[in-house]
């Protein structure tokens, strides 16, 4: 039972992003204090039996999803693995994880025009983002920056962060590559090819 609940935290962590609610949103919501929280989705501390029981029903979730022993789902559509959050946001998760790095596709709707500055929040990680589609707005820190497809930032999620749709010409598009420890992605070119001496010399 131990081992089982240590390996909670993770799960924890993927089900409150998906709601997309912070440390502290929960911490208001349960009592519970957001280091608490942050220590056990980081695997420093092992969550009680009773704390499992007032997250998963905080959550909305079954306990055996949060154990790991919910049946697997029928195989369906990519399309068909969405989470909406309301209005404002799809997310359409592209791995299957417990914890490491994972990836989504995100979805803002359109919007008739561009709205106040996006709400901030920050937490454990860093973050990867990339814009496919349309035009997203990023307020970081005290940044603000408009993304276009092809764009790419990274950041550490301690900064405060949060991103609007920022036209009013349709839906904006864009990938996210989390790493919920602070795993950054590593950049590897491979070696030219066909180099000559000079040219090695020469970059030497």
């Amino acid at each position: 039972m131990a081992q089982t609940l240590a390996a909670m935290g993770p799960r924890l962590r993927v089900v409150r992003e998906r709601r997309a609610v912070t440390l502290a949103d929960v911490s208001r919501a349960t009592g519970i204090s957001p280091s608490t929280l942050s220590r056990i989705e980081t695997g420093r501390r092992k969550p009680t039996l009773e704390v499992v029981l007032q997250l998963a029903k905080e959550y909305g979730v079954a306990l055996d999803e949060l154990v790991g022993t919910a049946p697997a789902p029928a195989a369906e559509p990519r399309s068909t693995a969405l989470h909406s959050f309301g209005d404002d946001k799809a997310v359409f998760p592209l791995t299957r994880y417990v914890g490491g790095l994972h990836a989504h596709k995100h979805v803002l709707p359109a919007v008739a025009e561009p709205p106040g500055r996006p709400r901030q929040v920050s937490h454990e990680g860093y973050e990867w983002l990339c814009v496919l589609y349309g035009r997203l707005w990023l307020a970081l820190g005290s940044q603000d920056l408009v993304l276009t497809a092809g764009d790419v930032v990274e950041f550490d999620t301690r900064i405060l962060h949060g991103v609007a749709n920022a036209g009013s010409d349709g839906p904006v598009e864009y990938l996210i590559m989390f790493g919920p420890q602070g795993e950054r992605l590593r950049l590897r070119t491979p070696p030219a090819v066909g180099r000559g001496t000079g040219d090695r010399k020469a970059a030497e």
